[in-house]
């Protein structure tokens, strides 16, 4: 899709868009989970949708992916911090889109989806990054979501920010090599804009 496009298709959906948000504020609201200790989550969970749509122009191949896109970039966490079953995920997707549309925005949230694990290696290891790097949309969610997080590190200042300062900045070449995909599908793919603005920081 070209920008215009993309933005054109962004104000179409409005109204669903805010909806969905809404409802992805809800579910963390109602298992009490916080950003930061600080905000309500659906601080962060806004962060990631806004680069979602700021670059999605150049990964979105229609106005039928629309939807499950930002669907995916508001319910990324729901399955893993949430208690959302995928299948839980998948009738929320229903609400607003159709059966085809929902497995869409149902896989990006799985593939996001954390591995079990005792570290922050084990439970974002090879299997885990498999499945983003093989799910249309979801690199392009994973990295709106590294943007979220370090962009909120770099800007507010406590002791565990400043350690995941450095914990991002170590991590960013193998980060971006686990979910660079070698593909002729543009729904594999990272928005080069996204990627200069992610290593600005780092």
């Amino acid at each position: 899709m070209t920008e215009n496009e993309f933005k054109d298709c962004i104000r179409k959906n409005a109204t669903t868009i805010e909806q969905i948000r809404l409802l992805a504020h809800q579910v963390h609201n109602s298992v009490n989970q916080t950003y930061d200790k600080t905000h309500p989550y659906g601080f962060h969970l806004d962060m990631v949708a806004d680069a979602t749509m700021k670059y999605g122009a150049t990964v979105c191949q229609s106005d039928d992916d629309l939807l499950p896109l930002i669907f995916g970039a508001f319910f990324h966490d729901s399955i893993e911090d949430a208690r959302l079953s995928y299948n839980d995920v998948k009738r929320a997707a229903l609400r607003f889109m159709n059966e085809s549309q929902a497995t869409i925005a149902a896989e990006i949230v799985y593939a996001l989806t954390n591995d079990k694990g005792r570290t922050r290696a084990e439970r974002a290891g090879e299997k885990y990054f498999k499945g983003i790097r093989t799910t249309p949309y979801a690199p392009l969610v994973k990295l709106a979501d590294r943007l979220a997080n370090i962009t909120y590190s770099f800007n507010y200042t406590n002791k565990d920010n400043y350690r995941m300062k450095q914990v991002y900045a170590d991590e960013m070449p193998l980060f971006l090599e686990a979910i660079t995909v070698k593909s002729d599908d543009p729904r594999l793919g990272l928005p080069e804009d996204m990627i200069k603005e992610i290593k600005s920081f780092v």
